[in-house]
């Protein structure tokens, strides 16, 4: 039997949604425990977050840079930081302890600007430890079998494309006591990016992990609809992808009447398939020709290997469950010391959803011009 890995954790305080998020995900196949953390810029909050969770007090820290030293000098110091801060909080961190020889599992997107984003993967490329990004959606068991669907021939020839991710949380202006949505607006914390970043780059992130098609061109169109909001709560892109398949990506967050509604369409010359979000154990597969066959998490028409369960058939796995598959591969690509299988998201697919969120503005600033990432 193996031990548990070491986590940290930056960010994820009192009062905090997401660090909430990875920690549940993290503890789910037992292969992490938490025991050091900064986390909060607060040094007050941070030791009171510390205790609430458990943390020693020699190990709760007043900055992520005094964790990153101490902890790399312990030897029994953490073999993973999980960053969990808002997005222009990612890349000082991520730095920090790569320089420092600890492995970085970081949440979406991967940082504020591109230029950032560009600094991360220098870091990642020289220290040679392993970046996580927590696109929890790629580890949805269906999403897998998807990906290996597409891959094997099973669509043919992909055509077309259509992701959306639309929810209503934004419609009105922001509460300026709501935490989660006051730095989500806030163009100096979240990026020139709103939506389009927040929930966008899921999107866009999912429809290249399923189908593997790497983008030539993007036409976008960013809009504000709220008065006074500085970033985007809407996005209409369009994509063309090399070898001719063409796409289409709504992301909004002033889509009233919705909640988390993610979805992926993939059409190929041979098939299609369809999936939701809010119902993930279930896709539907359509061979052409043929009546639509219904697949399920599990279910009698599996195909492929690449799904990972952990309850029988029928008992719903969902959000916290992809999350915690991340955690999974992460843990089983430390302890082999290499990039896993790859289909877990990685410093790659951070700075491409960077380059996406910056040709969106670019191209909407140029009234929808086609550009390139």
């Amino acid at each position: 039997m193996h031990k548990k890995l070491k986590l940290g954790m930056v960010g994820g305080g009192r009062g905090a949604f997401i660090g909430g998020v990875h920690r549940i995900a993290s503890r789910i196949d037992g292969e992490w425990e938490l025991v050091a953390g900064a986390l909060s810029s607060d040094p007050g909050r941070a030791a009171a977050s510390a205790d609430d969770l458990g943390i020693a007090p020699d190990r709760s820290y007043a900055s992520y840079a005094e964790m990153a030293k101490a902890e790399a000098a312990r030897e029994d110091g953490i073999d993973a930081v999980a960053i969990v801060t808002p997005n222009h909080m990612h890349a000082g961190p991520a730095i920090a302890f790569l320089e420092a020889g600890i492995n970085v599992i970081c949440d979406k997107p991967l940082s504020h600007t591109v230029e950032d984003a560009l600094k991360i993967a220098d870091a990642v490329k020289k220290s040679g430890k392993q970046f996580i990004l927590t696109h929890n959606y790629t580890g949805y068991p269906l999403m897998r079998q998807a990906r290996e669907m597409v891959a094997s021939g099973a669509l043919g020839e992909v055509r077309f494309v259509a992701v959306e991710y639309i929810q209503d949380w934004l419609t009105e202006p922001a509460d300026p006591d709501n935490k989660q949505a006051a730095w989500r607006t806030d163009p100096k914390r979240s990026g020139a990016g709103g939506c389009v970043g927040d929930i966008g780059t899921h999107a866009f992130n999912l429809a290249q992990f399923v189908t593997g098609l790497e983008v030539e061109a993007m036409s976008a169109d960013l809009t504000a609809f709220v008065e006074g909001r500085q970033v985007d709560d809407n996005v209409e892109a369009r994509f063309r992808f090399k070898g001719g398949a063409k796409g289409t990506l709504w992301a909004s967050q002033i889509a009233v009447g919705n909640e988390n509604g993610l979805s992926l369409r993939v059409y190929g010359s041979k098939g299609g398939i369809e999936w939701h979000q809010e119902n993930p154990n279930v896709m539907t597969y359509t061979p052409f020709g043929e009546p639509k066959q219904i697949l399920t998490r599990g279910g009698a028409a599996k195909i492929g290997s690449e799904q990972s369960l952990r309850v029988p058939p029928g008992h719903p796995e969902g959000y916290l469950e992809g999350f915690a598959t991340i955690y999974k591969d992460a843990a089983d690509m430390i302890r082999a010391g290499d990039g896993g299988a790859g289909h877990t998201p990685g410093i790659e697919d951070g700075v491409l959803g960077m380059k996406f969120i910056a040709a969106c503005v670019e191209s909407s600033a140029k009234d929808g011009a086609w550009v390139t990432l």
